[in-house]
């Protein structure tokens, strides 16, 4: 950013109005096209999730009488999967859809879908070769693994710069709070794409702001180091409970995460003692896992994942933001002592500390996962946030002079110093989000180190 005179605006102008959008209009540069990125591959994998499974796609099942005993079917897995390790066991949604097991073969993951009546295998594949998980590597990393989450977390964090500047541009001074909420569609040209940019932009920023403080709950730096470490389910609500070694995110043995947020940096308990309470009867077995599950609350998709290695543990879980309940209060994890069938941990939902709580609403609202309505709501706010995106563009585009080789950005008044104004702001943001900090002392520095020292570049980015 350059900062180069307002000596073209008018004297009256409200200065801070001025920087407040030449900051919007920056940190749109950088986030928009994440933004673009986002919502569609967002939208992809509502659509796919909504049609098939996250673990892959596999057609109905005709139900006929009872199921076979889960071992049963295990065993057509197994089959499927030369050398293959059986991890997980996925109960079916409904009685037509297959159940899902995952094996680990290597350092692939492969789900294998199983028709319970027949134990016929319907589907076996790679779970990160499905559209499904590539939909997900892009919408998280780009492809380009910790560096890709990096950028996508600074547009994320930056995406609330915009939220702050443009509430602030276009509060409503004249006019009332209807001006602002419904656009004019009698203007014509720029001015109407200017109405259509306003009143999207007012109507979804609380979503907005909603959906980034939920993608960013699963950033490396926001999320990884700061939010999550505070907001874990406490371990040492368990008593007498051997702890193992390994936390819960260790169940996440697919590029899906399949354990809850609130959960992942917990302890696992560890079998091999006599704590807990009685639950499964002898033998603890896949089958008599699954028989207590089913007889315990657990309905429709949950997770069975088995024991990994001597201290390992049976875990039945339901994650609404996996689809497997209805609503993510369904949440529960139960861990089960392989030896004993002892009940080693009960989490629930209500258990969850407070920010946890919100994350787990946030997370499955994101995701659509909430119902009908949920999903619903969430195309039609994918196609506001593309409107948005796509208004801005048009607007810079029909405001820059005929023929101008330089980017037009909103003039900075000469004599706003940085402490003032919308800087402000996006020092506050720089606090709260650190990849924004960054993003905005690397523009800041270029601005002053390069842009106003290069008078190529500095005419180009004026």
């Amino acid at each position: 950013m350059s900062t180069s005179k307002a000596s073209t605006a008018p004297p009256a102008v409200n200065k801070f109005y001025f920087a407040a959008w030449r900051w919007h209009f920056y940190a749109g540069l950088f986030v928009v096209p994440f933004l673009v990125m986002l919502a569609l591959t967002g939208a992809f994998m509502m659509i796919y999730s909504d049609i098939g499974n996250e673990l892959g796609m596999a057609p109905d099942v005709v139900a006929s009488g009872p199921a076979l005993p889960v071992s049963t079917q295990a065993k057509a897995a197994i089959a499927a999967v030369p050398d293959g390790l059986l991890t997980t066991y996925i109960a079916p949604e409904s009685s037509t859809r297959p159940a899902y097991f995952e094996l680990k073969q290597g350092d692939a993951t492969i789900a294998v879908a199983v028709d319970p009546y027949r134990g016929t295998v319907l589907n076996a594949q790679d779970e990160a070769t499905t559209y499904r998980a590539l939909a997900e590597r892009i919408h998280g990393t780009l492809l380009i693994g910790d560096t890709g989450d990096r950028l996508i977390e600074a547009a994320a964090s930056l995406s609330i710069l915009l939220i702050a500047t443009g509430l602030y541009m276009w509060w409503p001074r004249k006019g009332g709070l209807l001006a602002a909420l419904l656009p004019r569609l009698s203007t014509r040209g720029r001015g109407l794409w200017k109405e259509l940019h306003k009143t999207t932009g007012i109507w979804i920023s609380a979503v907005l702001l909603l959906f980034m403080l939920s993608g960013l709950a699963w950033t490396g730096i926001w999320g990884d180091k700061f939010v999550k470490p505070w907001s874990s389910f406490p371990a040492e609500k368990w008593d007498s409970v051997p702890l193992s070694d390994l936390t819960h995110a260790s169940l996440n043995r697919s590029p899906l995460h399949e354990v809850p947020w609130g959960l992942e940096l917990t302890p696992l308990p560890a079998s091999g003692s006599s704590a807990g309470t009685a639950g499964v009867p002898q033998p603890v077995v896949l089958d008599t896992v699954a028989q207590w599950a089913a007889a315990n609350g657990f309905a429709g998709q949950y997770k069975l994942a088995l024991p990994m290695g001597e201290t390992g543990v049976y875990s039945v879980s339901i994650d609404g933001r996996n689809g497997d309940g209805f609503t993510p209060s369904d949440d529960r994890f139960v861990h089960i002592d392989q030896y004993t069938g002892n009940i080693l941990a009960d989490i629930r939902y209500a258990e969850y500390k407070p920010v946890a709580k919100l994350m787990a609403w946030g997370i499955g609202l994101h995701k659509g996962m909430a119902g009908t309505w949920n999903f619903v709501f969430n195309l039609v706010y994918i196609a506001l946030v593309l409107l948005l995106c796509v208004s801005g563009v048009v607007m810079w585009w029909k405001r820059r002079p005929a023929g101008a080789g330089r980017l037009a950005a909103p003039p900075m008044p000469s004599d706003l110093p940085l402490w003032k104004g919308a800087v402000l702001v996006g020092l506050a943001i720089a606090l709260a989000f650190p990849m924004a900090g960054i993003a905005i002392l690397c523009v800041l520095a270029i601005d002053v180190l390069v842009l106003t020292r290069v008078p190529v570049l500095k005419r180009a980015f004026s």
